[in-house]
């Protein structure tokens, strides 16, 4: 529908309900922990007031409105009494902090819930929304939802590739329609700081660019090769903030992390007096653990406490991350400090260091009201008393920190990392780090470990998913990794694990979702259909695809050659397979491509038939 089209809603509504068959299925995704369907639709015209009586609610209206006018081109009056006829009411009240009641009769929308709740109900709302001949309608239905985790986040790398305010804002549109709470902002590393710090302008003068960068996989060309471009920015303190208050409205919190002690290389560049040698760095252009961490020494922590503190006045966050990750001890085993540290503390050994070295961030966090987050290793040498475990390396580090009743966020790069691969075949898909991980690995994912009692299972805060940016160099390529797999990771958050159901996601609510992800200008990896075969009264072998992007194309080869739009247009019904040998020089492959609405073309896919074929 053209925004033209969309301004001359409705001007009359009798006999206009007739026009939508009732839809039994909604495409909702976070799926709600309870709705029901009944008969009706609440038509909306541009006509409809948001009924909003306080400075929260109306924040909330203004918000739908924003996403509204994005998706159909107009927005709604906002009254601040109560109207006579048809409305959408939001009555903020409650206190239920995220969970909400949203109630659509032909006659009113009722919403209520605390700020949040009613934020999210208008979400839901939205993507409830039906569109046929130019009329914009809500089925009629009751949806009392709440989140199953109170943490559900993602993590987003901008140190080893920048990225500019406007991409972050549109993630984090995303992220809000999705019900997420939580950006974990990944600002510091061995390749790049992101963040000015007023107290030491040299972080973003030196060590917020490098010279070049590899290209290529991590292991392509042995030496490496540079792209000879200089890389690199910095968010200024104003910037951040701006992002935060973006955030904030649509009830995301940021949470910054400031790497420590290792992961450092990019700050001794710019302060070279607060490593373990007496030598000068360079920002590096490739990926890796390096060697280069920080001193443990009285200069350094009042560095890291000045950054920190400027850090804490632009974030409100309760969590700070640290870090913690990948610290090599090298430089600390041949460092007189070092080791006199560990003497004059009866440390254990250079894991103690660290244990010490994280400890001192957190008692400073601690006494400015901050809680401290860092990766799995900051278990090595002994928990900080108050820190809250990001398990990373599979499960085992948030297993251990919650039977030491620490609390934990799950992120196991065995399900969670969207850096990895979305096709066991490189070829198919852009450099990126390696592994597997399809969209249904995602969504199988569930945060609470049954080795773990009820008792240390409260420790489990929520859920996050990483994307690191080694190998995503464009706002293209970000959001390639990103979506699908994000709603996948939205549902795996916020609803019960027993109300899951990958086919329900997959096939019935997710295809609405992603044609919109299109229509928004969101760039997706368009997924694999769902496959199934049979057989034919005639004898043969059949089979049929169902895409996952609502109203796209399929074409397709049933011989083994290239599938592309030259192939035969799949028609939705059983494809009968030829009759296949075991004397044919090829083995039988079907080869299919999916076409979406606005005509982006996925990758080929290739389903192998010859087992099939012999059943």
């Amino acid at each position: 529908m053209t925004k033209d089209l969309k301004l001359i809603l409705l001007l009359a509504f009798s006999g206009l309900s007739g026009a939508f068959a009732q839809t039994r299925e909604v495409s909702i995704i976070p799926k709600p922990a309870s709705m029901q369907l009944s008969e009706g639709k609440f038509l909306l015209s541009p006509s409809v007031p948001l009924v909003a009586k306080t400075p929260a609610a109306r924040k909330n209206a203004e918000l739908f409105n924003v996403f509204l006018s994005n998706r159909y081109g107009f927005t709604l009056p906002v009254s601040f009494f109560d109207v006579v006829g048809s409305s959408i009411v939001l009555d903020d009240s409650q206190n239920t902090d995220e969970a909400y009641s949203l109630k659509v009769s032909p006659s009113s929308v009722d919403i209520k819930g605390g700020n949040a709740g009613v934020f999210y109900a208008l979400q839901s709302l939205l993507q409830a929304i039906e569109e046929q001949d130019g009329t914009l309608a809500v089925p009629a239905l009751s949806i009392d939802d709440k989140p199953e985790f109170g943490y559900r986040g993602l993590m987003l790398d901008v140190s080893r590739h920048f990225f500019p305010l406007a991409e972050l804002k549109k993630i984090v549109d995303m992220m809000a329609y999705l019900k997420f709470n939580r950006l974990h902002w990944h600002l510091t590393e061995d390749q790049g700081w992101r963040l000015e710090i007023k107290k030491y302008p040299k972080l973003t003068q030196i060590s917020s660019f490098r010279d070049s960068s590899i290209i290529g996989f991590h292991y392509d060309n042995k030496p490496f090769v540079y792209d000879g471009k200089k890389h690199g920015g910095y968010y200024t303190q104003d910037e951040a903030r701006e992002l935060v208050k973006y955030a904030a409205d649509r009830h995301i919190t940021i949470m910054p992390e400031i790497e420590l002690p290792g992961h450092s290389t990019a700050a001794l560049a710019a302060y070279p007096e607060l490593g373990n040698r007496d030598t000068t760095y360079q920002v590096p252009g490739y990926w890796g653990v390096y060697p280069f961490i920080y001193a443990p020494k009285e200069e350094t922590f009042k560095f890291l406490e000045d950054v920190l503190t400027e850090v804490m006045d632009i974030f409100p966050s309760e969590y700070i991350h640290i870090g913690g990750d990948e610290v090599p001890k090298e430089h600390w085993k041949t460092s007189d400090l070092a080791q006199k540290l560990i003497k004059k503390h009866k440390l254990e050994d250079e894991h103690g260091l660290q244990s010490y070295f994280i400890r001192h961030i957190e008692k400073f966090l601690n006494a400015h009201g901050r809680r401290l987050v860092g990766w799995d290793e900051i278990l090595e040498g002994g928990l900080a008393p108050n820190a809250t475990v990001m398990s990373w390396r599979g499960e085992a580090g948030g297993i251990a920190a919650a039977r030491q009743n620490h609390d934990v966020i799950m992120t196991p790069n065995s399900h969670l990392y969207l850096d990895h691969k979305q096709s066991k075949d490189q070829a198919d898909e852009p450099v990126s780090i390696g592994g597997f991980l399809p969209l249904e690995k995602v969504y199988s994912y569930h945060p609470r470990p049954d080795s773990l009692s009820a008792d240390q299972q409260k420790h489990i805060l929520g859920v996050q998913a990483n994307l690191w940016t080694e190998y995503i160099t464009t706002a293209n390529h970000l959001e390639y990794m990103l979506f699908p797999r994000a709603l996948a990771l939205a549902e795996v958050a916020w609803t019960s694990n027993s109300a899951k159901d990958y086919t329900d996601f997959s096939q019935k609510r997710l295809p609405k979702r992603l044609q919109e992800l299109e229509t928004l200008g969101y760039l997706y990896r368009i997924p694999e259909a769902a496959v199934s075969f049979g057989k034919a009264s005639n004898g043969r072998k059949t089979i049929t695809l169902k895409p996952f992007v609502a109203n796209s194309k399929i074409y397709y080869t049933v011989d083994g050659y290239k599938a592309d739009l030259t192939s035969a247009l799949y028609d939705g019904g059983a494809i009968e397979l030829p009759w296949y040998h075991d004397k044919m020089k090829y083995a039988p492959v079907l080869n299919y491509i999916v076409v979406t609405p606005d005509n982006r073309v996925s990758n080929m896919f290739s389903i192998p038939l010859m087992e099939e074929a012999k059943k």
